[in-house]
């Protein structure tokens, strides 16, 4: 026996459907478009009909982070919404607008605090965009182009068309975006330490290691691992200085990211033996409690600088998000000065 979300009687609603992905709809992730098809159904249920293989593409098996072609034909099976499942679903994500950095009819830009998803999921109920659909309740179209981790702060891509997603993506696919970031680490940064070329790879857990089972984390791997991906980071030393109250030394990092692996900067500098500040996945939990002491509530990881391609203009963008607040408080004048001295590669 099928197990129906059950709700208001209804034979069209009881039936398979089939949908043809239109030209506005390609690229975009499986299951954000069937949260968009599919409102008032729990997310949970979503993805257990993806997972179950009910939901199909060209008649196959798919995953819910496949990426959706114009002329693709989804086969949905029979999807009810009852008022029991109405009053049990998550409430509506609340609505809240973000520091903007820049905005237009293509796109915008905002600054995203470190502690703030940037989407729904893994028991997160709603992040940036979710809440950013709800306070715009009249566009029509609003996506994420790239991500951040939740305790990453600064410079967030939202595309408001779909020919600006695609274009977006494309570029930071091919490498044609720069992205610089702001780190502050333990110890004293090698000068010549520049550039940091090592595979990553994805693995879970043990549940032993404190933590949740099957909780996401990534390592540096050999080049001949199965999952071993190539990730290249570049790095630059800012400044040197120990903060107040603590006599140990740090460094202050420009960062930048030339391929887009999760957790890409902060296990590239934990590897090489100088852990972000505040990194509570990768980072020393003793030094962490000692830092949080001295004003350092999160981790010292910030999206400085941006630069793209306009979408539609084809114009070079140039963005950027200074320190927040919390962040730079804890700079002696010495790393300000370094920030202020910092050439820009980037032309708006």
């Amino acid at each position: 026996m099928k197990n129906i979300i059950g709700a208001k009687p209804s034979s069209a609603a009881a039936e398979v459907r089939f949908l043809t992905v239109d030209g506005e709809s390609a690229g975009q992730r499986l299951d954000n478009f069937l949260f968009r098809h599919l409102k008032g159904v729990p997310k949970t249920h979503v993805y257990r009909i993806i997972r179950s293989g009910e939901v199909r593409i060209n008649k196959g098996r798919v995953q819910a982070e496949t990426r959706l072609a114009a002329g693709d034909v989804l086969r949905l099976p029979p999807v009810r919404v009852s008022a029991r499942s109405e009053e049990g679903a998550s409430p509506p994500a609340p609505p809240r607008e973000f520091p903007l950095l820049y905005e237009d009819d293509a796109l915008l830009a905002v600054n995203k605090p470190a502690g703030v998803a940037v989407h729904g999921g893994s028991g997160v109920s709603f992040g940036v965009i979710e809440q950013l659909r709800t306070a715009r309740p009249a566009a029509r179209f609003l996506e994420l182009v790239h991500r951040l981790d939740r305790e990453t702060s600064g410079i967030l891509l939202v595309a408001k068309k779909r020919s600006a997603l695609t274009a977006l993506q494309d570029q930071f696919r091919e490498r044609e975006t720069g992205k610089t970031y702001l780190a502050l680490v333990e110890g004293n940064w090698p000068a010549k330490l520049k550039v940091l070329d090592a595979p990553l790879a994805k693995y879970l857990l043990p549940s032993q290691a404190g933590a949740a089972e099957g909780e996401r984390r990534v390592r540096v791997v050999a080049k001949d691992h199965p999952d071993a991906m190539r990730a290249v980071t570049l790095v630059r030393v800012l400044a040197r200085f120990a903060l107040p109250g603590d006599a140990a030394s740090f460094s202050l990092l420009a960062v930048t990211i030339k391929t887009g692996r999760t957790h890409q900067i902060r296990v590239h500098l934990a590897s090489a033996g100088h852990a972000i500040a505040g990194d509570d996945k990768y980072g020393d939990f003793e030094r962490n409690r000692t830092l949080q002491k001295i004003g350092l509530k999160r981790m010292f990881l910030h999206a400085w600088r941006l630069q793209f391609t306009h979408p539609a203009s084809a114009e070079r963008v140039a963005l950027q998000a200074d320190l927040p607040p919390e962040l730079h408080a804890l700079m002696p004048p010495i790393a300000l000065d370094a920030l202020a001295a910092h050439p820009s590669t980037i032309t708006a």
